[in-house]
C-alpha cells in the first residue's frame, strides 16, 4: 500500500499524518522518526481489535451518527 504523508516543522518537532489513513497522526524529533512513528501508527491501526481483550468490565458498543 502506498500513501501521501505530510511533515510539518513545528518547533523541535515533525509532525506527521496521512489522509489516505485517518486518525493516522504522530511526530518525531527528526524526520525519519516521524516517517517511522507514521508507519508503526498505519500498522498498529489496520490490527484487528479484539473486544474480548477488553478488562471485565460494563462495555457499551453503539453505533452512532456524526
Amino acid at each position: 500500500m502506498k500513501i501521501k504523508a505530510v511533515f510539518v516543522k513545528d518547533g523541535d518537532w515533525w509532525v506527521a499524518w496521512t489522509n489516505d489513513v485517518p486518525g493516522a497522526v504522530t511526530q518525531g524529533k527528526t524526520i525519519e522518526e516521524a516517517r517511522e512513528n507514521l508507519l508503526d501508527a498505519i500498522s498498529e491501526m489496520q490490527k484487528p481489535f479484539d473486544l474480548e481483550s477488553l478488562p471485565k468490565r460494563e462495555v457499551i458498543l453503539e453505533e452512532i451518527e456524526v
